[in-house]
């Protein structure tokens, strides 16, 4: 194992207890009182009460130097304290939480007396009852709420229940992360107000009884391990350096797993304007789409749809129509604003409702009723005269999905086809109203006659208003372009005009390569959202062949390591592709510029594209071969993670298929000698790009550099030279990271070497390159090295 595991608890506090700032017995605090709170020694995290708007107080442990006092854990979370209350360490060694009458709201250990002699509040944010040995008798890093600290691990049956409302309300929530006694590790619903499990919406998927301990280590590594120690499953790999950073992993209250660091700089000098930042993808990435159980209302509440906003984080929304129960709570869901079809005379009322168009939205499994071959209109209709139903989903394959309320996991998002058919109240009419009688007959007659002009004036306004908007839609057809969305795909269908206006003309250049060049624009939506239109040049047959390849292969997946296809366009002779837009270019320009990148970020951009590419090949619904991997196919986002891009040279095998025959493609330097070989390829040689990729990031230089001496000219030559010889240091001498880091630059170059074997079936997959790259399984030494060096 390459990863160093952390210590046991009570090796831990034999360490803390050279610095503990003991809590004798007897020792008291109150809440609402002026009396300061336990604090660690160097002043990083304190215990005492922390008050919760005007609800009372929570007995809590919080970081103590950031302006927000974020709080890692508490015992009353379902039981607030009020002003007053007192928690004491008693004579019996018993930590105690009294309210002001004496009703004993918490109490630990709960089976008499713990014999402990004191208590403290170590730097690692763990409160401890110890013994006067020192032995570590109950600690809240073993009874944790809704956050994880560094060093701190989930033991097989232990959980996280997220908070209710973020800052709000810190009582029991929605959500839970739990390590099941059967070795999963998984993220559920619960039965709320109950914490049981409902929905599970994430999993590590390992097998049955195999996992024993989730470890969140010093570097803020994540994962989850078997009881010999062996890696199963990484969940957050990020390195991070608790010297410069506060560290912490939090259920929030949305339902999403978040990695978040602080720096500490920002707290010594008591800067408010500095905020938690995250530091790696969420698990999951998009929990709107992954919600969708039988049970319960989703990622928000009844009646309401869930959105993923720029942020990346989740938000709730109403259809039209609806609003919600609580405005400050947008999780309880929405309720209608107007009257419902009456289903005594549905037909009477028919004219008294409208349907309100929501696209890309669906609301999974509310149906009672499903018609297929059907067209739009008559899902409309039909939807309008059937008093049980509240929305209709209409799909590209003709199926119309009848539902009722409360409707449930609601969701919109580019990637869900067809369309929601909301129905709602025209206006201001009311259900079952009928005009009062009146029996006078001056009244009828005046009402008849006034009836009779009325009825005349409106069926001529009507046909005037019919012959204006008859023309005037005739004219718009003309002039707004018609979008339409490629079958089993949510992407946009572009006309040409409107990317021309959108690149202002194809005016700015961000790139070019082998198949067309790439300008930036800009949506014309309200937020006006970035893009890059990719120009495919015009050629016979190839051409067009990558053109149908890239849409079908991009169209198909959906991962954070690859950029993701907004639209296509297809118009004649023109073809283009529109990508999201990424913020900090190509890998090349990052890689190669005028300065060199950190060295935390270069590895955190390997294990972002390994993570890609095993998604390619072994994740997606179609194996994919990229055959292009090179910095140049590497985009980086406003967060500098890593995407992989441009599928143009990519090749689709069937999921029965391994291995594929096709011409020489990608790039000088990187390409596989299975290609010159004229041998059946596989995805190895993706594998053995990524290996010539790996050498750059670690050496932070081209593959080929004829300006070094002739025995650095070849990057990956000179790479296996130097491990042969134990001369790595050479390889980053002038890096002064990396050679405070030189395990991981071993690591790295031998899994680097191990990808670019010539033979491929001595070269790894993608899967074991992530694993070797986390440390999860041990770096084999490459067939040709073996009398060289000793195994890692």
């Amino acid at each position: 194992m390459l990863f160093l595991l952390p210590s046991s608890s009570a090796a831990a506090i034999s360490t803390y207890g050279q610095t503990y700032r003991n809590i004798s017995l007897r020792s008291s605090l109150t809440a609402g009182s002026d009396n300061l709170p336990w604090t660690s020694p160097s002043g990083d995290f304190s215990f005492g009460f922390q008050q919760v708007g005007d609800a009372g107080y929570l007995l809590a442990i919080w970081f103590n130097k950031i302006p927000d006092r974020t709080i890692v854990w508490s015992a009353n979370r379902n039981d607030l304290a009020q002003g007053g209350s007192r928690v004491q360490l008693t004579e019996d060694g018993e930590l105690v939480l009294n309210d002001q009458s004496g009703r004993q709201i918490w109490i630990r250990p709960q089976l008499g007396g713990s014999g402990a002699a004191y208590a403290a509040m170590p730097d690692s944010g763990n409160f401890v009852l110890a013994s006067q040995a020192g032995v570590n008798l109950w600690q809240s890093f073993d009874e944790p709420t809704d956050t994880l600290l560094p060093t701190q691990n989930l033991n097989s049956g232990a959980q996280l229940i997220a908070s209710y409302l973020e800052n709000k309300n810190y009582s029991e929530g929605r959500y839970k992360f739990i390590l099941q006694a059967d070795g999963n590790l998984i993220l559920y619903t619960t039965h709320y107000p109950l914490t049981t499990s409902n929905f599970a919406y994430w999993s590590t998927g390992s097998s049955i009884g195999s996992g024993y301990q989730v470890i969140f280590n010093q570097s803020g590594y994540m994962y989850l391990v078997a009881r010999n120690g062996t890696l199963l499953n990484p969940v957050f790999s990020n390195s991070v350096s608790i010297q410069d950073f506060y560290l912490r992993a939090t259920l929030d209250y949305d339902g999403v797993l978040r990695q978040y660091v602080y720096p500490k700089t920002a707290s010594s000098s008591g800067n408010r304007a500095m905020a938690w930042t995250t530091v790696s993808n969420s698990i999951p990435s998009n929990i709107c789409l992954e919600i969708t159980g039988q049970q319960g209302s989703g990622a928000c509440g009844f009646n309401s749809y869930c959105r993923l906003g720029d942020d990346q984080r989740p938000s709730c929304k109403c259809p039209p129509g609806y609003t919600f129960f609580d405005p400050n709570d947008e999780r309880k869901g929405c309720k209608k604003n107007f009257i419902s079809q009456d289903c005594d005379h549905p037909s009477q009322e028919i004219d008294s409702f409208e349907i309100k168009e929501m696209p890309n939205t669906n609301w999974p499994f509310n149906d009672y009723e499903m018609f297929g071959s059907v067209d739009e209109d008559w899902c409309r209709q039909a939807c309008l005269s059937d008093c049980y139903c509240a929305v209709a989903i209409f799909n590209t394959a003709g199926q119309c999905w009848m539902k009722r309320v409360p409707l449930s996991n609601g969701v919109i998002d580019p990637s869900v086809s067809g369309k929601a058919l909301i129905k709602v109240r025209k206006g201001n009419s009311t259900a079952g109203s009928s005009a009062k009688k009146c029996d006078r007959p001056n009244l009828i007659i005046t009402g008849s006659v006034l009836l009779g002009c009325s009825i005349f004036l409106i069926v001529l306004s009507l046909l005037g208003i019919y012959v204006f908007f008859s023309r005037w839609n005739r004219q718009k057809q003309k002039l707004i372009p018609q979008h339409h969305v490629m079958p089993a795909m949510n992407m946009q269908n572009f006309t040409y005009s409107e990317l021309e206006r959108s690149t202002g003309g194809f005016k700015e250049e961000l790139g070019s390569g082998a198949f067309g060049t790439v300008y930036k624009g800009a949506l014309a939506n309200e937020d006006k959202p970035l893009i890059a239109v990719k120009k495919l040049d015009k050629m016979a047959g190839e051409g067009d062949k990558e053109f149908n390849t890239e849409v079908k292969v991009i169209g198909r997946t959906n991962h954070k390591n690859l950029v993701q296809l907004v639209g296509f366009c297809n118009e004649g002779q023109h073809r283009l592709l529109v990508y999201e837009y990424m913020s900090n270019g190509s890998l090349a320009n990052f890689l190669f510029g005028d300065s060199r990148p950190n060295w935390n970020r270069r590895m955190q951009i390997a294990f972002d594209i390994a993570r890609g590419l095993l998604y390619l090949h072994e994740e997606c619904s179609f194996q994919i071969i990229h055959c292009d991997i090179k910095p140049q196919n590497i985009l980086l986002d406003e967060s500098l993670n890593a995407r992989i891009s441009d599928f143009g040279l990519a090749k689709l095998l069937k999921t029965d298929q391994t291995k594929t025959t096709t011409a020489i493609r990608g790039t000088k330097g990187y390409v596989a000698p299975e290609w010159f070989k004229n041998l059946p390829v596989t995805t190895k040689v993706d594998t053995y790009s990524f290996g010539i990729l790996l050498l750059e990031l670690v050496c932070c230089r081209k593959k080929f550099d004829i300006d070094k001496k002739e025995c650095q000219i070849v990057l990956a030559d000179w790479a296996c030279d130097c491990l042969k010889e134990g001369k790595l240091d050479l390889l980053v001498e002038d890096d002064e990271e990396a050679t405070e880091d030189m395990e991981r630059v071993e690591r790295f170059v031998m899994v680097a070497i191990l990808c670019i074997q010539e033979d491929p079936s001595l070269s790894p997959g993608m899967k074991k390159v992530v694993q070797m790259l986390e440390g999860g399984v041990q770096v084999s030494v490459p067939p040709d090295l073996s009398s060289f060096i000793s195994t890692i």
